[in-house]
């Protein structure tokens, strides 16, 4: 089975993504697409996955399919390089997600730890939705369905595609060789692996407000700046700061650039001759929170100015949407139907069973 290079990546619209899923997924995602070294890029918008814990509030899912589609195209994601399409829309997706619901057991979902800690963090405790308890099930169909080779992910997500392996080698191991066993990608920076929230929790997230988006204005983004979480024992400005859990110095791995400091504070030649002098003592936090207001602002200017380009025509946006999710839907229409010859339940198509059958009823 040739194979080609093949990108496969997604989000879920439970509200505008921010520099999170920036230095996370999405910067990454848009230099793979702009250097061409992969066949297909597929990135969706995972819609009926963001259902399984919101069954109850549609219409937040509903109205942030187009903030994410605004702030995919903000970011540089071109329509014309990548296929950019709505989850739900694909049927087959669903069906690929049902049968391979018996090739992994409810004891093996339960040791996956990405799937205990959403658990946790979501307070279901034992009354947890089958769809959302079976989510590495329907992700791994999502990504067998366009046999991607390589899935962009943040460090928290590699319990999941391990999941999705298994479960594809399963299945090749039963049907025969159908189907492609994915390849994780992490972000090469390791400031970029998990950025923590502004208050510095582990996790920057929608439902703990502690999140920069993408979309923020000028003002917003100054401040959440000026309020983030630093060095509780800095007090003074000749006390020594510790880099350990500040997450200024945290975000600053994540955007400095060596062309920051020239541009913005060239009292400095580099990160680490800025890490030095605030570890020693003698540097005030404003100041270093001013430095990466500065260089936050220079890298969102730009996306959120696209973004008010593309709100001016959302119906042009959704009609991107449309005809992705039909180039999507026709390319894992063509993958379920391998599936179903390997599973050997295509029997309208196999004429072999329908002649075999026939003869064996005339005897």
């Amino acid at each position: 089975m040739t194979k080609n290079k093949i990108i496969l990546t997604g989000d879920r619209p439970t509200g505008r993504l921010h520099i999170g899923h920036f230095v996370g997924s999405l910067r990454r995602r848009v230099q793979l697409q702009n250097e061409g070294d992969y066949d297909k890029m597929f990135v969706f918008i995972a819609d009926a996955q963001a259902l399984t814990d919101n069954v109850d509030n549609p219409e937040k899912v509903r109205q942030n399919v187009i903030e994410v589609a605004l702030d995919y195209l903000s970011v540089g994601l071109d329509p014309e390089k990548c296929t950019i399409f709505i989850q739900s829309q694909i049927p087959e997706l669903c069906e690929l997600s049902f049968y391979f619901m018996n090739m992994v057991t409810v004891s093996r979902l339960q040791r996956n730890p990405t799937v205990k800690t959403e658990i946790a963090m979501r307070g279901f405790d034992s009354s947890i939705p089958v769809g959302f308890f079976t989510y590495p099930v329907s992700q791994t169909a999502d990504i067998a369905a366009f046999k991607a080779t390589t899935v962009p992910v943040g460090e928290d997500q590699r319990p999941m595609l391990e999941q999705a392996t298994e479960i594809v080698r399963r299945f090749n191991f039963i049907y025969g060789d159908t189907l492609v066993e994915p390849n994780i990608l992490l972000p090469d920076n390791a400031a970029c692996l998990r950025l923590p929230g502004t208050d510095g929790k582990a996790k920057m997230s929608k439902s703990l407000g502690n999140c920069i988006y993408l979309s923020d204005t000028a003002a917003e983004l100054k401040k959440k700046v000026k309020s983030m979480f630093t060095d509780p024992l800095h007090l003074r400005v000749e006390d020594p700061g510790h880099l350990e859990g500040n997450t200024v110095f945290t975000y600053l791995d994540a955007f400095c650039e060596p062309h920051h400091f020239a541009e913005f504070w060239p009292e400095y030649e580099s990160l680490d001759a800025l890490k030095e002098h605030y570890t020693r003592g003698g540097l005030g936090d404003g100041k270093v929170k001013q430095f990466l207001l500065n260089i936050l602002e220079s890298t969102l200017a730009p996306i959120r100015e696209r973004r008010k380009e593309f709100e001016k025509d959302i119906p042009a946006v959704y009609e991107m949407l449309r005809r992705g999710t039909e180039e999507a839907r026709a390319v894992a229409a063509q993958t379920l139907d391998e599936v179903r010859r390997a599973m050997k339940i295509n029997y309208f198509d196999d004429e072999a069973l329908i002649a075999e059958q026939a003869k064996r009823f005339a005897q």
